[in-house]
């Protein structure tokens, strides 16, 4: 079913964010970074969608991995200020404080990274202007593709070794995987179905490691 992108959404998505108590990660070790769940119109202006990523080849991290905006918190920033920044330095789309709709579950990569989710109200989120030296390439998944029935699904490795948690999206032709999958399935359960899920727990995939 499609999620017509309506002030209602809205309005929904931040009662559901407002009544939900995350869990935060203080541990000294990790680097603290901040990514921004961004909801804007999709392909068809009336159907909602999260703004998604790929990054360039040529990164010396996570080339050509998928990825929501965001990056590092600067010294004395907060998670909903990277993010915002975050979210101008690589799509050029500018948005205010205001668009915020809250923050789920810290989630700690294998990477050494404690990563805050934001989510963000992002309009219609036209144009987008992408910094190639950050991103290849923007979509906009819809978020009847997030609250499909196949979502989610386990994918066990060759090596035996814990199963992969992953997201199936028509989008891309293929799953994404945690951390971003982890945190787009928490965005989907706390804000479109009002569910406490945690994810923390979730598998990363070996390549994401490093």
């Amino acid at each position: 079913m499609p999620y017509i992108f309506a002030p209602a959404l809205r309005e929904l998505m931040a009662a559901r964010m407002a009544g939900f108590e995350r869990h935060a990660i203080n541990d000294a070790a990790l680097r603290h970074a901040a990514v921004a769940i961004i909801v804007a119109a999709g392909e068809d202006p009336a159907e909602a969608s999260v703004l998604l990523t790929r990054r360039p080849q040529h990164l010396n991290r996570h080339a050509g991995q998928y990825a929501l905006p965001g990056g590092r918190m600067d010294a004395g920033e907060t998670p909903e200020g990277a993010a915002l920044r975050e979210t101008e330095e690589e799509l050029g789309l500018h948005l205010a404080s205001s668009a915020i709709l809250g923050l789920l579950d810290d989630y700690a990569t294998r990477s050494g990274f404690c990563i805050t989710p934001v989510v963000i109200w992002g309009g219609p989120a036209y144009p987008l202007a992408p910094d190639p030296n950050e991103v290849a390439r923007v979509f906009r998944v819809p978020l009847r593709e997030l609250d499909a029935p196949e979502v989610p699904d386990f994918e066990r490795p060759f090596d035996g070794s814990e199963p992969i948690f992953g997201v199936p999206l028509a989008t891309l032709g293929h799953s994404l995987h945690a951390p971003t999958a982890a945190m787009l399935y928490q965005f989907r359960e706390v804000a479109l179905r009002g569910a406490a899920t945690r994810v923390a727990h979730l598998e990363q995939p070996r390549f994401a490691w490093s």
